[in-house]
């Protein structure tokens, strides 16, 4: 049996800490695509308002913040570790969007429906360009319905909290491993629960759980996928 052509657009979803960062990035590597990570739109909106000392609370206001957002998702320019350059209004903000208090804000953000459908027109056209593996949580879904390959990938909640716990000891930070599970399973009832977009596998999408598997048995896995 001969390879085909990999698939061109490439909708990778899943929960919060569940490894689709760091399979996305690699599997863009691998087939030199571009790898979006549609959650650095949400996180640069909830940046955004905590500069402004905007209510987040307040829909509306966030909502047509989302709007007006000028926000562009450019090819890494630093070899800093960074998958893309992220900048707002041309400056650069790659990384102040990672922050600890984006961080435990952006899932309020991201579930206003205003909010998605802004940023989901922007990160459509940007897929519909082919070539790239875009990250999320209703890329299948919603954002690229027709995309010619859908992953979800899922891992238990204890089993993605153990792996944050274990990355933040390995950088030597400290860490409470029930305080991070505790964030998770918060993080997956709204995402899960949200009026708009709930996080939910496409009917059409392969699921791959990694509870078993490391990064590299799952990377092999959805590359055979791929051909």
């Amino acid at each position: 049996m001969t390879n085909k052509t990999p698939p061109s657009i490439i909708a990778l979803d899943g929960p919060a800490a569940s490894g689709k960062s760091t399979l996305g990035r690699t599997l863009a590597d691998t087939l030199g695509y571009l790898f979006f990570d549609t959650g650095i739109m949400y996180r640069a909106v909830t940046w955004i308002a905590l500069q402004r000392d905007l209510n987040l609370k307040d829909e509306a206001v966030i909502t047509e913040l989302a709007q007006k957002a000028q926000i562009d998702i450019r090819p890494p320019s630093q070899n800093d570790g960074r998958s893309c350059d992220v900048t707002i209004d041309e400056r650069d903000v790659t990384w102040e969007i990672r922050d600890a208090e984006v961080e435990a804000n952006v899932s309020v953000v991201s579930a206003y429906a205003g909010v998605r459908k802004a940023l989901s027109e922007q990160q459509r056209r940007i897929g519909m360009r082919g070539r790239v593996v875009m990250v999320g949580r209703d890329i299948g879904t919603v954002v690229l319905p027709d995309a010619d390959l859908k992953i979800y990938l899922d891992a238990s909640a204890e089993e993605r909290a153990k792996r944050r716990f274990d990355e933040l000891i390995a950088r030597g930070e400290k860490a409470s491993y029930d305080e991070i599970l505790r964030k998770v399973i918060e993080r997956d009832r709204i995402d899960s629960t949200r009026a708009v977009a709930p996080l939910r596998p496409a009917d059409d999408a392969v699921i791959v759980d990694s509870d078993k598997m490391n990064a590299g048995q799952v990377f092999a896995h959805v590359m055979e996928l791929c051909r």
